[in-house]
């Protein structure tokens, strides 16, 4: 029988050794366990006959039916929070998007043989998803929100993180000198930050951006290989232009640079401009890119020429820099409860003091643009 205690994994994969690999990675996990690995969708149905997990990991590409046919199904019979693992490829990455907008919550890539360092890394980011996809709100087909755990069973544990780096690893804390040095300018800049359920919420973020307003620098935690893709689909809809961020880039008008997965991005002011530098780095409060990293690096640049927006997602990632970037003069907004997927980062980053105004989804873009104008 389960442990009741922890949270419940199904794997649904048609590769035997991509099922080893996350049986193996999430059973090493703090308070979680695999509780069935299937190789299709027919068998994960007839598990789900017996018990119906916590959490589901579902293969994108599968012979007998393929993870977006059945995540459908599953959405409409049988709704539980499901998390995509899909290979780093043009369609795999297409297909979890789809998966996104049909009530995934998230995207793992595919375990494949790698350095230490990055299984490391790579099981880090499993464990987490899988914590956001147990505590996360998720829409299903008929197109409402569904708690994912079951509310009667308990929660489980309350997870203890290992030690994590603060963004001082990455770039050197600031100084109210610095914040005071910062003139006002006519080029504003405006950060985004989001993790868990940020691919929707970004969307409608940026759906209400007009194509002149000012230089939007974001990040979204998201495996490598997926930005490029995030951001074209994006590019596709709004009226802005979006594109997965290059190192020196200028912040322009009507620009939307992502950064790019597994990589830091940070603000540069250039005279009266301002630049994103991409670069390596560790992993930042558990992440990379880190909204810690993006939010200090534009208080540093922009201070009072700057909004800040922090959206859905798990953990505290940005909440100390938020604050940082409200001390230097920005403005700063968080998304609000029922609006988020996971209301973990924006409650952090109230809970510290950085934001200014907490707002239903749909309304943050507009107040932005207000404050701006105004």
């Amino acid at each position: 029988m389960p442990d009741p205690s922890k949270i419940s994994v199904m794997i649904v994969d048609d590769s035997p050794t991509a099922r080893r690999i996350l049986t193996d990675i999430v059973n090493r996990g703090q308070n979680m366990e695999v509780t069935a690995a299937v190789a299709d969708p027919f068998e994960a149905v007839a598990q789900l006959k017996q018990q119906t997990p916590d959490v589901m990991i579902l293969d994108v590409q599968m012979p007998r039916m393929d993870g977006i046919t059945f995540l459908k199904k599953l959405m409409v019979q049988h709704p539980l929070p499901v998390i995509m693992c899909s290979s780093l490829t043009e369609e795999g990455s297409k297909t979890s998007f789809e998966c996104l907008e049909n009530g995934a919550v998230e995207i793992i890539a595919k375990p494949r043989a790698a350095t230490k360092e990055v299984m490391h890394e790579l099981e880090l980011r499993i464990h987490d998803v899988i914590r956001s996809a147990a505590v996360a709100r998720f829409r299903s087909r008929s197109g409402s929100l569904v708690s994912s755990r079951s509310e009667q069973k308990a929660p489980p544990p309350a997870f203890v993180p290992r030690a994590k780096l603060s963004p001082d690893e990455v770039i050197p804390p600031p100084s109210l000198d610095g914040y005071r040095n910062i003139p006002v300018t006519a080029q504003k800049v405006i950060a985004v930050g989001a993790s868990t359920g940020g691919t929707d919420a970004i969307k409608v973020f940026l759906d209400s951006m007009p194509e002149n307003c000012p230089g939007i620098v974001v990040v979204q935690h998201m495996p490598e290989g997926f930005t490029a893709s995030f951001a074209n689909r994006l590019n596709a809809t709004c009226k802005v232009r979006v594109r997965e961020a290059r190192n020196g880039d200028l912040v322009e008008p009507g620009l939307v640079l992502i950064a790019p997965g597994s990589h830091h991005m940070t603000l540069r002011r250039a005279g009266s401009r301002y630049t994103v530098e991409v670069k390596n780095g560790p992993l930042v409060s558990r992440h990379r890119p880190s909204v810690d990293v993006l939010f200090r690096s534009v208080a540093l640049s922009a201070g009072r020429n700057a909004v800040g927006v922090i959206l859905t997602g798990m953990g505290d990632d940005g909440a100390i820099c938020m604050k940082e970037l409200r001390d230097s003069g920005a403005y700063n907004f968080a998304q609000d409860r029922d609006s988020c997927v996971v209301f973990g980062m924006p409650n952090e980053a109230i809970k510290h003091g950085g934001v200014h105004e907490t707002l239903p989804l749909e309304k943050i873009g507009p107040r932005v643009l207000a404050k701006i104008q105004g």
